[in-house]
Parts: structure tokens; C-alpha cells; sequence
């Protein structure tokens, strides 16, 4: 099983995972005419395949009892099953983060959501494995909530008058508790009794949420937050690009989560998923120099966007020295 070799290499694993996090939604972005809880089964189908494609080869390396399906015999039930369930709270606030994101737009919901997933993710998951130092830890993670209320400033200095409903918000919220809940079972599972490798951690976690969608999203589907109701003929019948880039995004996401579980067991799950939690600054990158979200932005979006890279470089550097 192929893990990173000093605390360099899990860092670098670290930064990869958030940006894998903060750039799959650009392939959602690039479908037309296709709705996202269509878009989303082949998201999870892909998410799921690239995780079996990493366990069977970089997870499965030396045949010794931390290969992928020696682990899989010999570990406890109960960490495939936590394990599971935090694929599926990860699916469930996936899902009511893109509504609210719908609903309030990226200045209220990504601020709120990923803010507060950061805050009990960081911290429920030192309780699970106290390693690092915790003064550095929380300093890093104030950091990078500072880091997502500029982000949210900055989007909202653009001049969009869409207004944010209680709703909304109640979503906002739901959404980060639940994105902050889903790494902790995972590092349960991989920290406790017979415990998975992190190879088999990721394949439970996508497991977990591809058959989650047949609860979650067949739910939404009849029940949408926003929009109309859409039915699975929608998916038969839509375009060949659109399940390609589903996979694609599902790929980009999964391969981001293996070097997040597999850095998390080196560097401390703390510091592995607070770094990944800086994916907003990623999609803000994309969002500025691929889709020009800013073109004709104003001084004032433009200071916000400064200051929130500088405090996510602040964070990241806290929270690697945290660990070091």
C-alpha cells in the first residue's frame, strides 16, 4: 500500500485534494441544459469507480495484510458501516450545499456552509486523533474562516441583487454541520479496533454516498429545493457530454478524497481536511481567470478577493506547522 513517505509528500497530497475539491463543479459548469440531480448519478457513479481504481492498484502494492481486499476480510464491521454513513452525510450536504448555492448564491452560501464545515470538521476530527499542535490548528482554522467570509464578500461586491431567504440560510447551515460531520466518521473508521486503510476508507466513504443517492437524490429529484421537478427520463435522454463530464467531475473529486484519507493518516486527519477545506480558494481561482466571474469588478471585490488568498496562505501554513 503506497503511503506518503515523509510529511512533505503529505502535504503536498494535502494542497492536491483541495484543489481536486475546489475544481470538479467546473465540469458541471461546462454541461448545457442538464439538471444537476441528473448530472449528480454519474458524479457518484464516477466518484466510486476512481476510488476502486486506487485501492486495486496503489492500495493493493506488497500483497501484505494492508492490501485492499486483505484489509476488507479482516476489518471490523462496524468502520465499513461508520464509514458508509459518513459517505452518505457527505452526499446529503453535497446536495443541499449546490441548492443553497441556487437558492442564495456563492456570497451567502459558500461562506456559511464551507465556514462552518471547516470549524466542526477541524476540530471533531483532533478529538478523534489529538495529533499536532492545537494552538497553531485553531489559529489556522480562524484563518481560513476568515479566508471563506472574504471569499463571500468578494462575490457579493459584485453588485448582485439576488437576496438570500431564511430558507436559504436554515440550508446554509444544515449543509455545513452535515460537511463538517462526514470526515470524522471516516476517521473513525480508519483510527479504530481492525481499522480501514485509507485506500478501503475512500471506497466504503463513495460507496457510501453513490447508494445514498438513491434515497437523497431520488428525494430531491421529486422534491427539488429549486426548480421544477425532474424525472429520470431526463437522464436517458440527455446529452453524451453531460454523462462524461458527470464522470469526469466524479473522477476529479474522488482522486482529490484518496490524497486527502491517504495524506490525513501521515499528516493527522485534522490537517488533512482542514487544507482541503481550502477548495473555496481553488474554485475562486477558477472562477476569476476561467469564467471571469470578476471581469468589471470594482476596487472594493478586488481587495476582498486579495485579502482572502492571503488569509488561506496563512491558514496553510499555520495548519502545516501545526502538524510539523
Amino acid at each position: 500500500m503506497f503511503t506518503p513517505p515523509n510529511f512533505t509528500v503529505a502535504l503536498l497530497m494535502t494542497i492536491a485534494s483541495a484543489v481536486c475539491w475546489g475544481s470538479w463543479a467546473n465540469t458541471f459548469k461546462g454541461v448545457k441544459n442538464y439538471r444537476f440531480e441528473l448530472f449528480y448519478w454519474d458524479y457518484a457513479v464516477g466518484i466510486f469507480l476512481i476510488s476502486l481504481v486506487g485501492a486495486l492498484t496503489l492500495g493493493s502494492t506488497g500483497h501484505d495484510s494492508t492490501s485492499f481486499l486483505n484489509n476488507v476480510h479482516s476489518a471490523d464491521n462496524s468502520n465499513i458501516l461508520w464509514t458508509m454513513v459518513g459517505g452518505a452525510i457527505f452526499n446529503l450536504a453535497n446536495l443541499l450545499l449546490v441548492a443553497a448555492i441556487d437558492m442564495a448564491g456563492l456570497a451567502v452560501a459558500l461562506p456559511v456552509s464551507i465556514g462552518i464545515a471547516l470549524v466542526v470538521g477541524t476540530m471533531l476530527s483532533y478529538i478523534l486523533q489529538p495529533k499536532g499542535n492545537l494552538l497553531f490548528m485553531a489559529a489556522g482554522v480562524a484563518c481560513a474562516l476568515i479566508a471563506v467570509i472574504l471569499d463571500g464578500k468578494a462575490f457579493g461586491s459584485l453588485g448582485s441583487e439576488r437576496s438570500a431567504s431564511r430558507k436559504s440560510i436554515i440550508i446554509c447551515i444544515v449543509s455545513g454541520v452535515l460537511m463538517g460531520l462526514w470526515n470524522p466518521f471516516v476517521a473513525y473508521g480508519a483510527t479504530r479496533g481492525n481499522a480501514l486503510t485509507p485506500y478501503s476508507s475512500v471506497v466504503f466513504l463513495t460507496l457510501g454516498a453513490l447508494l445514498s443517492c438513491f434515497l437523497w437524490n431520488l428525494y430531491f429529484m421529486k422534491k427539488p429545493l429549486a426548480g421544477e421537478p425532474v424525472s429520470f427520463v431526463g437522464f436517458f435522454t440527455g446529452p453524451p457530454s453531460g454523462h462524461l463530464l458527470g464522470l469526469l467531475g466524479g473522477i476529479i473529486w474522488g482522486t482529490g478524497t484518496i490524497c486527502n484519507v491517504v495524506a490525513g493518516g501521515s499528516a493527522g486527519f485534522a490537517l488533512s481536511y482542514a487544507i482541503g477545506q481550502s477548495a473555496p480558494m481553488v474554485g475562486a481561482l477558477w472562477g476569476v481567470f476561467a469564467w471571469k466571474e470578476f471581469a468589471g469588478a470594482g476596487s472594493r471585490a478586488k481587495i476582498f478577493l486579495a485579502l482572502m488568498f492571503v488569509f488561506y496562505g496563512l491558514a496553510i501554513l499555520l495548519l502545516a506547522h501545526a502538524s510539523s
